[in-house]
C-alpha cells in the first residue's frame, strides 16, 4: 500500500507562483513514477506533469514553459513548479504515483484569482 499526501496548495495572484510537494510512504519502493494530474469544477482530471524513476518527463502542452516537475533524490517524493500563474490554473491538483498500480493522493487546492 502506497499512501501520497501533497502540500503547497493555496491562494496565489494571477502571474504568482506556487511549489506543490508530494511525499510517498508505505511499500514505496517499486514506484516507477509519480505526478501531478488537476481537475476544475465540471471538468474531467486532466494530466499536468509526470516523471519516471529514470528521470523521464512528460508535461502538458498547457503548463508547459511555465510548470516544472523534479524529484528529490533523498526520498520519494516529487515537486510542481508552477509559475505565471493562470486563473485558468485554479483546480484540485492530485498527485498521482504508479507500480503495477495506481495511488492517488487527496487533492490539494490551487486557486489563482485577484
Amino acid at each position: 500500500q502506497v499512501h501520497l499526501v501533497e502540500s503547497g496548495g493555496g491562494l496565489v495572484q494571477p502571474g504568482g507562483s506556487l511549489r506543490l510537494s508530494c511525499a510517498a510512504s508505505g511499500d514505496s519502493s517499486r514506484i516507477i513514477a509519480m505526478g501531478w494530474y488537476r481537475q476544475a469544477p465540471g471538468k474531467q482530471r486532466e494530466l499536468v506533469a509526470m516523471i519516471s524513476k529514470f528521470a523521464n518527463t512528460d508535461i502538458s502542452d498547457s503548463v508547459k514553459g511555465r510548470f516544472s516537475i523534479s524529484k528529490d533524490n533523498a526520498k520519494v517524493a516529487v515537486h510542481l513548479q508552477m509559475n505565471s500563474l493562470k486563473p485558468e490554473d485554479t483546480a484540485v491538483y492530485y498527485c498521482h504515483a504508479r507500480d503495477s498500480k495506481e495511488y492517488w493522493g487527496q487533492g490539494t487546492q490551487v486557486t489563482v484569482s485577484s
